[in-house]
C-alpha cells in the first residue's frame, strides 16, 4: 500500500515495529482504507525472540535473519525468558493507540508465532527449504529440543497475555512452517508444547491457530486446544470444518486470486461463500497473507463483495 511505504520511508523494519506511533498508524490505515471488519496489530512474529538473546535484523531482499542462530547446547541454555512487558513493552502503547482510534464496532486482533515456527527461525537463522538444523536438533537431542520449546512457550504465553491485557480481542497463533513435519513428528515434538501454550492462554479471548501446507496435521493441531483453525487454500473449507467439529472456521481464498482479474477473484469468492451457505461462524479470509504485488483495489473490491453477499 502506498500509504504504508510513505509512512515507513527509510525507517528500519525493527525500529518501525517498535515505534508505537508508526505501528498503530499502519494498523489503523490498513483497516480504514480496506474496510475490513477487524484490525490486526502491525508487528512481526520474531521480535519476541530478541529479548531472549537473539540478534535480529531484517535484510533487504533476504528477510529476517538471526546473526547468532541456536546451534548448540550452550546457546539454548543461555536463552533467557524475559517478562513480556520488559522485553516487548512497546506493544502496550501500540495496542492502546489502536484501540483509542479504532471504531467501536471494529475488532482488534493480536498475534504471535507458535513455538515450533519460532524455534525454526531461531535454529535455522533465516528462512529454510528443508529445516535440516531444526530436525537434527529434534531427532538427535530431544531433551535439548524440549528445553528450547519450554522457554518459547513461557515467552509466547506471557507475550500473548500482555496483548490481551492491552486490548487485543482475539489472538492468532501462526505456525507458518509446521507443514514440514510428519504427523508422528508433530505429535511427539510439537503438540505437547503447543498444548501447554493453549492451556495457558485459552478462555480469555478467542484463539485462532494457523499453519500452511498442513492438511495432514489439522486434526492434531485442533486437538491442542485452540478455539478455531484458520485454513490455507489447499483444503476444502466446509468439509474440514465439519470434520473438526469447531464452532467457527477461518479462511480460505487463495491469495493469488487477488492478483488477477477482479471478475475471476469475485467468482472464486462467490463459490466459497456459496459453499458455506451463510453458516454462522465463518470468518472470511485468505488462505495465507497477501502477496506484495496484489492490487489494493482488488482487496477493496473483495471486501465490498463479501459485505454485500453477507448482507444478502
Amino acid at each position: 500500500m502506498p500509504e504504508y511505504h510513505a509512512l515507513k520511508g527509510d525507517t528500519p523494519s525493527l525500529d518501525f515495529i517498535k515505534n508505537p506511533s508508526l505501528a498503530a498508524k499502519a494498523t489503523l490505515d490498513a483497516q480504514r482504507i480496506l474496510g475490513v471488519d477487524a484490525a490486526i496489530m502491525f508487528a512481526d512474529l520474531l521480535p519476541v525472540l530478541e529479548p531472549m538473546g537473539l540478534n535480529l535484523d531484517y535484510k533487504p531482499g533476504v528477510g529476517p535473519v538471526f546473526e547468532n542462530p541456536l546451534r548448540d547446547q550452550q546457546a539454548i541454555e543461555a536463552l533467557t525468558v524475559v517478562p513480556a512487558e520488559e522485553g516487548c513493552g512497546y506493544i502496550v502503547e501500540t495496542l492502546g493507540r489502536i484501540r483509542s482510534d479504532l471504531p467501536h464496532e471494529v475488532a482488534l486482533i493480536g498475534f504471535a508465532g507458535a513455538p515450533f515456527t519460532l524455534a525454526c527461525y531461531a535454529v535455522e537463522g533465516k528462512s529454510s527449504r528443508n529445516y535440516a538444523h531444526v530436525k537434527r536438533l529434534m531427532y538427535d537431542h530431544e531433551m535439548l529440543w524440549q528445553s528450547l520449546m519450554d522457554k518459547l512457550v513461557d515467552t509466547v504465553a506471557d507475550y500473548v497475555r500482555l496483548q490481551i491485557a492491552s486490548g487485543a480481542q482475539a489472538i492468532q497463533l501462526f505456525d507458518s512452517w509446521v507443514g514440514c513435519l510428519s504427523m508422528a513428528d508433530y505429535e511427539r515434538y510439537v503438540a505437547p508444547a503447543t498444548r501447554r501454550l493453549m492451556l495457558s492462554i485459552q478462555g480469555k479471548v478467542p484463539i485462532i491457530y494457523f499453519g500452511t501446507g498442513n492438511a495432514h496435521l489439522l486434526d492434531a493441531m485442533y486437538a491442542t486446544g485452540p478455539d478455531l483453525m484458520a485454513l490455507d487454500w489447499r483444503v476444502p473449507l466446509v468439509g474440514t470444518w465439519d470434520r473438526l467439529g469447531s464452532r467457527a472456521i477461518q479462511g480460505n481464498l487463495d491469495p493469488i486470486a487477488l492478483c488477477g482479474r477482479s471478475s475471476s477473484m469475485i467468482s472464486r469468492a462467490r463459490n466459497l461463500l456459496n459453499e458455506v451457505g451463510g453458516r454462522p461462524g465463518h470468518i472470511f479470509n485468505l488462505g495465507h497473507g497477501i502477496v506484495p504485488d496484489t492490487p489494493v483495489d482488488n482487496v477493496k473490491r473483495l471486501v465490498d463483495f463479501v459485505h454485500e453477499e453477507s448482507t444478502r
